[in-house]
């Protein structure tokens, strides 16, 4: 439990750096290229760009690297588990076998391993820095203009962003509940301690009140978003307009030029 306080998805930091001064479509549109990279690279030497570059946008940012790496502790048992899996369920050359089971480990598997959670460590940094650096307004707003081609084929785009932002917007908000609701249960003598299988039987308590304060908060949301007449995306405006700058198109080209980059050199 103590690890989900770790998780930053959906907060804002805000600072006055190159990367928070982006418009947020051009955040947006770059984090996809980056991620489009990341999933058709599998080289090392092409993933350590990707870091050196992330290193470079974290610089930029002036975010406190504690704050988007913590991201990573959550999700360490996933990379584990990538790693076992690919090492022993590939095949190639055997480097050993494991003295209990026999099980055969592969140098093969233990680059496919690395190469995964590496990407998915970067998938996870990407996803943080974008929330960190853009306020959910602005990213209501960026996504919606994003969207508005599909306003054509009659698709409701602000509903659809609405309650994107919103859900990622109560994602820190419930994670303070299920402390709050931890340190409640702790306070009753539960312990949360032990092996996995205790673990996860002492969350299961949890999990109903937690359930409970979720569809209360959002009966009080819907309450006082209908108290304020709010009829959906017709007619509204927006506060502050989005305008790219130079700074902008640069970020873009170079964003593509990098993606055709390594597209073209697969053939």
């Amino acid at each position: 439990m103590t690890m989900l306080n770790d998780i930053t998805l959906g907060q804002y930091y805000p600072s006055d750096s190159f990367i928070h001064r982006l418009d947020p479509r051009t955040k947006i549109v770059s984090l996809f290229l980056l991620m489009s990279r990341l999933l058709v690279s599998f080289e090392f030497v092409v993933l350590l760009g990707f870091v050196f570059v992330i290193l470079l946008a974290l610089i930029f940012s002036r975010l406190p690297l504690a704050l988007v790496f913590r991201n990573i502790r959550p999700f360490v048992w996933l990379f584990l588990l990538t790693v076992l899996v690919h090492l022993f369920w590939t095949r190639g050359h055997i480097i050993a076998r494991t003295p209990i089971l026999g099980l055969a480990i592969t140098r093969e598997g233990l680059h496919l391993g690395l190469i995964y959670s590496l990407r998915l460590a970067l998938l996870i940094i990407l996803a943080a820095m974008l929330t960190l650096s853009t306020s959910p307004i602005e990213l209501t707003d960026a996504l919606e203009k994003l969207l508005a081609p599909l306003k054509r084929l009659k698709a409701p785009t602000h509903e659809i962003v609405m309650m994107l932002t919103l859900s990622l917007r109560f994602i820190p908000t419930l994670l303070e509940e299920a402390q709050r609701l931890k340190n409640a249960q702790a306070s009753r003598g539960a312990s949360f301690d032990g092996n996995i299988i205790r673990r996860i039987k002492s969350i299961v308590p949890l999990i109903i009140p937690l359930f409970i304060a979720a569809f209360r908060r959002a009966d009080d949301l819907a309450a006082a978003m209908d108290s304020r007449c709010y009829t959906g995306g017709d007619g509204r405006t927006s506060f502050k307009l989005l305008r790219f700058g130079i700074a902008d198109y640069l970020v873009l080209a170079s964003s593509a030029l990098a993606l055709c980059a390594i597209i073209f050199s697969k053939f």
